[in-house]
Formats: C-alpha cells, structure tokens, sequence
C-alpha cells in the first residue's frame, strides 16, 4: 500500500532542528499583506496532530503544532486580518480571513492547563531551524475529517516509522501536566 501524505513537514522524513533556534516570524500565506507574528522564543512541545479543529495544509491529514508562551508572541503586522474561527473552543484559533491559515491559537481561560501559552504551526516560521515533532496526538481523529478506519494500521506504522509514537491523547507528560494541573485546583496537591 502507498504511504499517505501526512503532512509537508514529514513526508520524506523529519529533518532536525538547529540548536541555536529562538523563534523568528510566522506568516500567513497570502501572496501580499501578509499577517505576520513575532515569536520571541524557541517552540515546546511539537507534535503532529490528528485534530478536526487545527488547520491543515492542503492535502495533508495532520497538523505540526507546537506552543510557545504566549507573553513571546505578538502580531507584528495585519492583525485586522485575523478573526477567532471558533469562539466556543478552548483554544482561540487566530486565523487570516483571506488565506484562511490558522496564524496562532491563544487559550483565554486562566483555568486551562494550558493558559499562557500560544499554539503555532512551526512551517510558518520564515526562520528554518524549529524543533521536529516529537510524537503524533490525536491520531484516530484522521477518521473524523475522512480517513478510512481500514488506513490506520499503516498510518501509525508510518508515524512510528518516523519515530512519532501514535497517541489518541497528548503524550504522557502532557497529560500527567493536565492531570496535575486539575489536582491541584480540586486542593488534591497543593498548588
């Protein structure tokens, strides 16, 4: 069976990142007028993700999302191009309403295990150098956006392939963080 095209980032195999990587600019993908970020830091956390809600390049059927906090993140140029997709989801996606690439998602809820920090699709970057992705989220969710069941094994034996171990959740120590994090606001640990 053919392989299927995941993502730009990795078909063809992960390149590394370079250790000097602090950041640099995010940019939508209209032609002019771009809608540019700053990111004032290096990324956490890479991963592809498998989600319905993250956006996707063309034909792909992950995302590579990573976060960065989200005081080191800032619009730098055509914010009045950008529009919140879904205003009821946990993590506010800032897309560009011409091009309709996700430029950042911001979490607004000071309960959420993750608030403070920004989501960023890495190949948005115009700086090359960002660190790879380090495991796959969400992978059964393929099948929500139109993947066959039946492709799956051969999926997963792609992204492990690659060294991506397939979750259908964030990682371990992702979830250990979420898990901790509503712990300690039930008084479970002590905060």
């Amino acid at each position: 069976m053919a392989e299927t095209h995941l993502h730009p980032l990795l078909d063809g195999g992960i390149k590394p990142g370079a250790a000097s990587f602090a950041g640099g600019t995010l940019s939508c993908r209209c032609e002019r007028d771009q809608v540019k970020a700053r990111v004032e830091s290096n990324i956490a956390h890479n991963h592809a993700c498998g989600c319905t809600k993250c956006w996707k390049p063309e034909n792909a059927i992950f995302s590579v999302i990573a976060v960065v906090p989200r005081d080191k993140l800032r619009v730098s140029s055509h914010p009045e191009k950008l529009q919140v997709v879904d205003p009821a989801a946990a993590i506010q996606r800032h897309a560009c309403t011409v091009c309709g690439v996700h430029v950042f998602g911001r979490i607004e809820n000071q309960d959420y295990p993750f608030y403070g920090l920004d989501f960023v699709h890495p190949e948005l970057f115009a700086e090359p150098g960002a660190p790879p992705p380090g495991f796959a989220a969400f992978v059964s969710s393929v099948i929500e956006s139109g993947v066959r069941p039946e492709r799956m094994e051969g999926i997963r034996g792609q992204l492990r392939a690659l060294g991506l171990e397939p979750y259908d959740c964030f990682s371990p120590p992702l979830m250990d963080a979420i898990s901790t994090h509503a712990a300690k606001q039930k008084g479970v640990l002590p905060a």
